[in-house]
């Protein structure tokens, strides 16, 4: 473990934002100043959003082996950032419970005709894979483009 990333960021050259990742207003303002600073001095910001995993890794975790659930159970009723953005939009009477639901509902069935539509669509390309990643393509990626060139067709049955 460790205390996160941030600390590395000045390593690479780079400016860094520790934000509270739970705050989505403490995170739209981190982003802001990150975009001013790259635009001012065309330079990266790491930006590290500090948050709360409330699931598991993988299937294959349990995370109640080394975290109680009451742990989990009072950070989602403390710290929850969809939580806190509802409640805060219901403080100000902006949106209620129903709007929220109308909105979740919304969402949900986009969501769903966006993985329709995806289905649909045939594979992507493999020459994707070495795309629109490096404005010159360097030397190890061409290798690696070649070899899987040559793979395919040495093996044109398997894909």
């Amino acid at each position: 473990a460790g205390d996160g990333i941030i600390s590395r960021a000045p390593g690479y050259g780079m400016a860094g934002i520790r934000v509270d990742g739970n705050d989505i207003f403490a995170v739209h303002a981190a982003v802001q100043a990150a975009r001013s600073y790259c635009l001012e001095h065309s330079a990266p910001v790491l930006i590290e959003a500090m948050t709360y995993r409330q699931g598991h890794h993988s299937t294959s975790d349990d995370s109640t082996r080394y975290r109680s659930k009451e742990e989990v159970h009072d950070f989602s009723e403390k710290s929850d950032p969809v939580k806190r953005l509802n409640s805060f939009l219901n403080l100000h009477k902006w949106f209620g419970p129903s709007d929220i639901a109308n909105i979740c509902d919304e969402e949900r069935m986009g969501v769903l005709k966006a993985i329709e539509a995806a289905e649909h669509r045939p594979p992507p390309e493999f020459e994707a894979l070495f795309q629109d990643v490096y404005h010159n393509k360097p030397e190890h990626l061409q290798k690696q483009e070649q070899n899987l060139i040559n793979h395919i067709s040495k093996y044109p049955d398997q894909y």
